[in-house]
């Protein structure tokens, strides 16, 4: 399964188009994280939008993971792409379509989603390089394939790329990780090691990724999975919890009045144009692939774009707030952001 066929990983080529999607992969989750996050009063629910922050942020480390790695077997990262902002709702890229990506405002279906998306891996789940069911079964035909290629070709030929387009750090203190510059085999696996334990857990059967947790200092950090159950089931775990029993710490509460009713999956074609929605929502998706743009120079030979990247996503936040802010006719729901590529000569 998916080690041959149509999608495997011969050759470094192959090797470059599965590290793009991986790109792909990793920025399919960040407007539904940054949706639910924005949606959250974070005076009145400080611990779900702790929960969702790391997360949104321990993704915007894995694009650039990600990039490093693509960078390193001598590819070039695409970010500002319309491959990279498909209409939502849509399936995870190159995946087996179980899982349909919604943009929505916090609650019980966004939650349902991102347990869906961070969805460990069975145990003896086998590597899946298309078609995957899991995103840890692709990561694990990725790392397959750069064994076997290292195997076949040696190092040097498969890590061709200038490591000057690595990047070392990323100045983000709301989640766990670092960034990991890929040079050879063993720093490409702590990078694909860094993705996959953040998000589904050490080793598949732990509920910890191996960081501590940020806020709570005195606390292992769980990976995304488990952060998501522990707000799904309003409970923390605590030492001695396994993914078996479930949460049983203390009590983590929800004030659904802490939450603004964005309609699901928002579209500009929603509202005329010229209306005041509209307007903001075409300036937010300008400026959304302004931050694409920052971000593939950044990851192309451009390191410092990255400081302006950070820049961009706090006035991205603002304009998503105003946005949800803003009432339907319906009166019950707001707008919110519809995050629509805009080609380069109409920005």
């Amino acid at each position: 399964m998916g080690t041959s066929g149509a999608h495997a990983i011969d050759t470094l080529v192959d090797l470059r188009r599965h590290l793009q999607w991986a790109i792909e992969l990793e920025h399919t989750t960040i407007p539904p994280y940054m949706c639910a996050l924005y949606s959250l009063d974070p005076t009145r629910n400080v611990e779900a939008a702790h929960v969702v922050n790391s997360v949104l942020t321990e993704e915007m480390l894995h694009l650039a993971l990600a990039a490093n790695l693509l960078n390193a077997v001598g590819g070039e990262p695409k970010v500002d792409t319309p491959d990279l902002l498909r209409p939502y709702p849509h399936p995870l890229p190159h995946s087996d379509k179980s899982v349909l990506v919604h943009l929505n405002p916090f609650g019980p279906a966004a939650i349902e989603l991102f347990l869906k998306i961070e969805q460990p891996a069975s145990v003896d789940a086998p590597p899946q390089s298309d078609e995957y069911r899991t995103i840890g079964q692709f990561y694990v035909a990725i790392e397959a394939g750069f064994r076997k290629l290292c195997e076949e070709l040696g190092e040097e030929a498969v890590f061709c790329g200038d490591p000057a387009r690595q990047i070392g750090e990323m100045h983000i203190r709301t989640g766990g990780g670092q960034v990991i510059p890929v040079h050879d085999l063993k720093s490409a696996m702590a990078a694909l090691a860094e993705i996959v334990e953040q998000g589904e857990g050490a080793a598949r059967t732990e509920v910890w990724d191996g960081d501590r947790d940020v806020f709570h200092p005195d606390r292992d950090e769980v990976a995304h999975f488990y952060r998501f159950k522990e707000l799904q089931v309003g409970r923390r775990y605590q030492t001695g919890d396994t993914p078996q029993s479930g949460p049983s710490g203390e009590k983590i509460t929800v004030d659904p009045d802490g939450i603004l009713p964005m309609k699901p999956n928002p579209r500009t074609a929603d509202y005329p144009k010229g209306s005041e929605i509209r307007v903001a929502q075409e300036k937010f998706n300008v400026q959304y692939c302004e931050l694409l743009s920052q971000l593939q120079q950044a990851f192309n030979g451009n390191p410092a774009q990255l400081g302006a990247s950070i820049g961009t996503m706090y006035a991205l936040k603002a304009q998503a707030i105003a946005l949800m802010q803003m009432p339907n006719d319906d009166e019950e729901s707001t707008a919110g952001p519809t995050f629509e590529y805009v080609p380069v000569e109409r920005r």
